[in-house]
């Protein structure tokens, strides 16, 4: 089993080739190719590579697939003693990565 770690958006996120993942909105068209490179961890069959804080010779390879949108969250505001009342939605903007190959 060949997984890796990797640091994207702020967030560490376990890969495998050939699965998709939802990550914060990049930049880029549905079809693009992108290479991420901020790899943590890389396990190819047991053997495991730690890096300080990144591995430097690996990268991974994805494909954006499309870009959709997180389900709707309710902020809600209060304001103590004040009659003050807000509320809001949000709707957090997603990327969907389909990881292709991690490249040694």
């Amino acid at each position: 089993m060949r997984y890796a770690i990797i640091e994207s958006c702020g967030k560490q996120i376990w890969v495998e080739e050939g699965k998709f993942y939802d990550l914060n909105h990049i930049p880029g068209e549905p079809g693009d190719s992108i290479k991420l490179n901020r790899v943590l961890l890389l396990n190819q069959e047991g053997k495991i590579q730690i890096g300080q804080p990144c591995l430097n010779n690996i990268t991974i390879e994805a494909t954006i697939l499309r870009h959709l949108k997180n389900k709707k969250i309710t902020v809600f505001k209060v304001k103590a003693k004040k009659n003050n009342k807000i509320k809001q939605g949000h709707r957090q903007k997603l990327t969907r990565l389909f990881i292709e190959k991690i490249l040694v």
